[in-house]
């Protein structure tokens, strides 16, 4: 009787949530193999055809999740290269195996040797080469193709990434400023994957952004989300922080933070897990001022705000980064109440990235005119005369 009913209260118990099921995965572990190289033929000469080499390809709108459930046995082997013979003096090599993986992809191997990123569509990337056929210098014997395990670390590509808190009002604001259609709820912790967002303009501009799962005090020493937050944010080009003017607490365990407290502790973090995040361009969006009290709280807090250095002097040691975001623009916002609000968001994100991407070009220009200096400095002096070295 008790075994029978510890069964049907097993099959009544509440159903895994679908992303605890599937989950988002941003790395995944395979193992990789080169096909080996054919044997030549020593009594007339022939070559053996080389092994196939595993080939990364970049592929749009999919995840590493799609690349899990192509191939469950992880395991990427190559086809040989066929043996030289009578009929086929030069073997036919082996083909590639080439597979699909998602833009923004890392292919490490277990010896932390870099491979190399795919970054564009269709882009490849040869990471293990097949093996060489038998020739004359090699004893007519094919040797083995490369074979490792191979980590495929996943960082999104997004021109915008949203920073916050849980709860902040992240999701909401990427819903109503795109075509994401994240989940939204009261609580913390709602987005549990991120969700990136396409922000379309009239004249076909398009702007990605990226809402990820909300950060908490410690996150940088991998606690929460951790580490799966904080990659994905050193792709973009620009941050979005927004905060709740009301401040935040996680839970009763925790001490409530007020909004300046809020984007001290934020800026913390993302200093304590990579310093250069904070020398990305960035705006801060002061949300929820639909609220009661929101107004004069924003009044209060607006000299601070413009002044973050000097402001959190009091503050104790361990919640001060070392250095701030320079916010290009301080917007307080009703993501979820006022739609003028989000429009005003919208026009200055793209206006920021459209002075981004001047000032880029203009530096990289600067760079080309400095190597054609060297060149041309380089050929005048080596006319004058032979070079010392």
């Amino acid at each position: 009787m008790v075994q029978l009913k510890s069964i049907v209260f097993a099959k009544e118990g509440k159903p895994i949530r679908k992303y605890l099921r599937t989950g988002f995965r941003d790395s995944l572990r395979i193992f990789v193999q080169g096909g080996a190289g054919g044997n030549g033929l020593p009594k007339f000469g022939g070559v053996g055809g080389n092994g196939g080499n595993i080939v990364a390809v970049g592929k749009e709108n999919i995840d590493l999740e799609n690349v899990y459930r192509s191939n469950k046995s992880k395991r990427y082997i190559a086809q040989n290269g066929r043996h030289s013979s009578h009929n086929f003096i030069l073997g036919i090599p082996g083909e590639d195996l080439d597979f699909e993986v998602p833009l923004g992809v890392t292919l490490i191997t277990d010896l932390g040797k870099n491979l190399g990123e795919v970054n564009k569509e269709g882009e490849k990337l040869i990471i293990a080469k097949g093996g060489t056929g038998g020739h004359s210098k090699n004893g007519f014997l094919g040797t083995k193709g490369q074979a490792y395990p191979v980590k495929l670390d996943l960082k999104l590509i997004a021109d915008i990434g949203l920073v916050g808190f849980p709860n902040a009002g992240k999701s909401t604001l990427l819903k109503a400023i795109s075509h994401a259609r994240p989940k939204i709820a009261d609580y913390p912790f709602t987005t549990v994957r991120p969700n990136v967002g396409v922000l379309m303009y009239k004249d076909s501009r398009q702007i990605l952004m990226a809402d990820l799962p909300g950060l908490i005090e410690g996150a940088h020493a991998n606690k929460g989300m951790g580490h799966k937050f904080l990659k994905h944010v050193e792709r973009t080009k620009l941050l979005l922080m927004i905060v709740d003017i009301n401040g935040f607490q996680l839970s009763p365990q925790y001490p409530h933070r007020n909004c300046l407290e809020t984007i001290l502790l934020l800026t913390k973090e993302l200093e304590m897990y990579n310093e250069t995040l904070l020398d990305k361009p960035s705006m801060l969006l002061i949300n929820k001022m639909d609220t009661e009290g929101a107004l004069s709280k924003f009044e209060g807090n607006k000299k601070h705000l413009k002044n973050l250095k000097d402001s959190v002097k009091s503050y104790p040691e361990e919640m001060k980064p070392t250095k701030f975001l320079k916010f290009c623009d301080i917007i307080p916002v009703s993501a979820k109440e006022n739609v003028e609000d989000v429009e005003v968001v919208k026009d200055r994100l793209r206006k920021m990235l459209d002075v981004l991407t001047e000032l880029e070009a203009k530096e990289q220009k600067k760079e080309e005119e400095n190597t054609n200096l060297y060149e041309d400095l380089r050929k005048g002096v080596s006319e004058k005369g032979p070079a010392l070295v």
